[in-house]
C-alpha cells in the first residue's frame, strides 16, 4: 500500500508541475523558434464575411453592440450581420426589428422556443452567404480593427479558424474585487497566443472568432457542448491551422458577482468534458504535439481538482513515513486555510490580494469538480441565463 500511494504522490506532483509550470516553458520555447508570422490583407484582398450573435434577453447591450459593429473599419458591401434571438422575453426583439429596418446588412430572426445557444448557431449559419463566419456575443464590444485584424491570417489558405484576443474589463461599479478571474485570464492568454504562433490554438474566445464557412460543422442536437472549443477541435480534426490574432482586441465585463461566475464555470466544465468526449480521437493522434498540448493546456487542468483530492488523501495516509510528505500535507493544509480566509475576506469585501488568488484558484477548480460530477451524472443543458451585467 504504501508503495501505491508513494507512486500516486509522485506521478500527481509531476503532473501539476507539468501543467502549471513545465507545460507554459515548453510551449513558449517551441513558439519562440517555430512560431508562424501572421499574414497581412490589403483593403481590395478582404473577404466578404458573416457577424453572427445568438442572444437571449440582452435588451440591456444589443443596441450599442450593433453600434459596435457599424463603427468598425471594414468595408461594409462585405459584410453582414445575422442576429438570432433565442425566444427572447424582454425588449430585444423590439429592438433589434427596429434596428433591422435601418441597417440594410443587418439579417434577425426570431425563434419561438428556446433551444439554446448552440441550436440558434446551427440554424443562422444556413443563412449566412459569406465564405468567412465570425462568431461573437452581444455582451462583446470590438476594437475598431478587430475584424480588419482577425481576418488577415485567412489570407492563407491552410488557415481555418482564426482567434481574437478577449480583453476583461472591471466594471465600474458593484464589482466584488475578489473575483480574480482578470489575473487567471492573462495566464490563459499567454497560452492561447503560443498555440496560435504554432497554429494549434486547442480553444477560441467565444467573444471573438472565426471560420472558413465551408468547414463549419454543426453542433450536436442530443446533447450540449461547449459551441467555441467545439468548432477549435473541429477545425483541428480536420487537419485546418488555428491561429491567434492578437491585434484583433476584443472587450468583455467581468462578471460583477463571483457566484456568478462559478455558475458559469461549472456550466462550461460540463459541457467541457461532453465536447472533448466527441473528439477523443485527438487525444491519442498521429499528430503527436497536438495531442500533448490539448492534454497539457486542457485535460490535465480538467482532472486537477480530482488529483488535489488525491495528493492530500495520499500526503496524510504517508505523512509518518518521511519530512517530505509531512511537510506536503502541512503545506496542502496552509493552502486550503488561505482559501477560507479568502472565503471570509470575500464575504467581508475585503480584497486579501494572496488569500483571494487562492480562494479564486480553489472555487475554479471546485467548480470543475461540479462539473465533471454533472458530466458523469449526465446532467447538462442546453439554455441558460445571461449573465447579469
Amino acid at each position: 500500500m504504501e508503495l501505491i500511494l508513494t507512486g500516486i504522490f509522485w506521478l500527481i506532483i509531476i503532473l501539476l508541475v507539468h501543467t502549471y509550470i513545465i507545460y507554459p516553458v515548453i510551449l513558449g520555447f517551441i513558439a519562440l523558434f517555430k512560431g508562424r508570422p501572421i499574414p497581412d490583407v490589403t483593403s481590395q484582398s478582404l473577404p466578404s464575411i458573416s457577424i453572427l450573435i445568438s442572444a437571449y434577453n440582452e435588451e440591456k447591450v444589443i443596441e450599442d453592440r450593433i453600434e459596435n459593429i457599424k463603427n468598425l473599419n471594414y468595408d461594409f458591401s462585405k459584410v453582414e450581420l445575422i442576429i438570432g434571438s433565442d425566444c427572447s422575453a424582454d425588449g430585444t426583439e423590439e429592438i433589434l426589428s427596429r434596428l433591422s429596418k435601418d441597417y440594410n446588412w443587418l439579417t434577425v430572426k426570431f425563434f419561438k422556443e428556446r433551444r439554446g445557444k448552440a441550436a440558434v448557431l446551427n440554424e443562422i449559419v444556413n443563412l449566412a452567404k459569406n465564405e468567412i463566419i465570425v462568431f461573437t456575443d452581444a455582451n462583446t464590444k470590438f476594437d475598431k480593427d478587430a475584424l480588419l485584424k482577425l481576418i488577415s491570417p485567412f489570407s492563407s489558405r491552410n488557415i481555418g479558424g482564426v482567434c481574437g484576443r478577449l480583453i476583461l474589463e472591471e466594471p465600474k461599479e458593484e464589482y466584488e474585487s475578489t473575483n480574480k478571474e482578470r489575473l487567471y485570464w492573462k495566464y490563459e492568454t499567454y497560452l492561447k497566443y503560443n498555440e496560435g504562433k504554432l497554429g494549434i490554438l486547442i480553444s477560441a474566445n467565444g467573444g471573438i472568432y472565426a471560420i472558413r464557412k465551408n468547414i463549419f460543422k454543426q453542433f450536436p442536437k442530443e446533447f450540449a457542448v461547449t459551441d467555441d472549443l467545439y468548432q477549435t477541435l473541429a477545425i483541428l480534426n480536420q487537419n485546418y491551422g488555428f491561429v491567434y490574432a492578437h491585434d484583433a482586441k476584443a472587450y468583455e465585463d467581468i462578471s460583477k458577482e463571483i457566484i456568478t461566475e462559478f455558475n458559469r464555470k461549472v456550466r462550461f466544465a460540463t459541457t467541457n468534458f461532453q465536447t472533448i468526449k466527441l473528439f477523443r480521437n485527438l487525444l491519442v493522434n498521429k499528430n503527436i504535439f497536438l495531442s500533448f498540448v490539448i492534454w497539457s493546456h486542457k485535460l490535465l487542468r480538467w482532472l486537477v481538482p480530482g488529483m488535489a483530492i488525491l495528493l492530500f488523501i495520499a500526503s496524510l495516509l504517508l505523512i509518518n513515513h518521511s519530512k517530505i510528505y509531512y511537510v506536503s500535507f502541512i503545506i496542502q493544509a496552509g493552502f486550503y486555510l488561505s482559501a477560507l480566509i479568502g472565503y471570509f475576506f470575500h464575504k467581508l469585501n475585503v480584497n486579501g490580494w494572496i488569500f483571494s488568488i487562492v480562494y479564486y484558484y480553489l472555487f475554479t477548480n471546485l467548480a470543475l469538480l461540479v462539473g465533471l460530477i454533472k458530466f458523469l451524472s449526465g446532467e447538462s443543458t442546453y439554455t441558460w441565463d445571461s449573465t447579469p451585467r
